[in-house]
């Protein structure tokens, strides 16, 4: 029996380390490499024991403006598709839920079908429309972009979140004269925060690290992070995998 138990926790220990080598090692290998002169980084067998060099972050010293200014582009980019798609789900997900029908049901399926369409299919006719409108390698056009390819997702997520809450309360307060923006602002918005809080993480983490909009419709003002990152590491001359 206890040495059933002491196999169990040796197998426990080496999934636990297991993971977090999986999970880690691409960190470590990173950090490593930024250290690394350039011809060390793919050496076979790798070098544990190496002279650390700070040319790659001389390099990138020299560029931190423009670093500076891709980390202030994706916060705009991503602060204002943020409160555009929770603002949206919301209203959107409110009225799925407390307007039920056949009609709503095809909404709703019809948010998930266009969630499943690749982004790339449709990505000519945007970059045409965002040409006519002058709203090419602006902040703007990436927001409404972001904001449009996820309010479908946000809202099926909120109207789950929503349709928990009881319509009596809904009832309650429409009895003493309360509008549906007073019951959605008073009473569904604070027992809804979690959900909200869900989809606001959710457009953070695709809006921040999303580099396919960010390359085809920002040229030089509006590039984010990920696209400046992108130009750092390579050029004609081949890519600097230390930086």
């Amino acid at each position: 029996m206890r040495a059933e138990a002491i196999a169990v926790g040796i197998g426990k220990a080496l999934a636990v380390l297991l993971i977090l080598g999986w999970s880690l090692g691409p960190l470590v290998f990173m950090v490593m490499s930024s250290f690394k002169p350039g011809q060390e980084i793919f050496a076979v067998p790798p070098r544990l024991a190496f002279e650390p060099t700070f040319t790659h972050y001389r390099a990138l010293w020299q560029q931190w403006q423009v670093f500076f200014d891709g980390l202030i582009n994706s916060f705009i980019v991503t602060a204002g598709a943020t409160v555009v798609v929770v603002v949206a789900s919301t209203l959107a997900g409110y009225a799925c839920s407390r307007f039920p029908g056949p009609t709503t049901q095809r909404s709703v399926l019809f948010l998930i079908v266009v969630r499943l369409l690749p982004p790339i299919v449709i990505t000519l006719p945007l970059f045409g429309i965002a040409n006519l409108l002058r709203l090419n390698d602006t902040h703007l056009v990436l927001i409404v972009l972001y904001a449009t390819f996820f309010v479908s997702m946000g809202t099926v997520l909120m109207r789950t979140f929503i349709e928990q809450i009881p319509k009596e309360l809904d009832e309650a307060a429409m009895v003493d004269g309360a509008s549906r923006l007073t019951i959605l602002w008073r009473i569904v918005r604070p027992l809804s925060r979690q959900g909200m809080l869900a989809v606001a993480v959710f457009v953070i983490v695709y809006a921040w690290n999303e580099f396919l909009f960010a390359f085809i419709f920002t040229s030089t003002r509006a590039k984010t992070a990920p696209l400046v990152i992108s130009e750092m590491l390579g050029s004609l001359s081949g890519v600097d995998w230390g930086v």
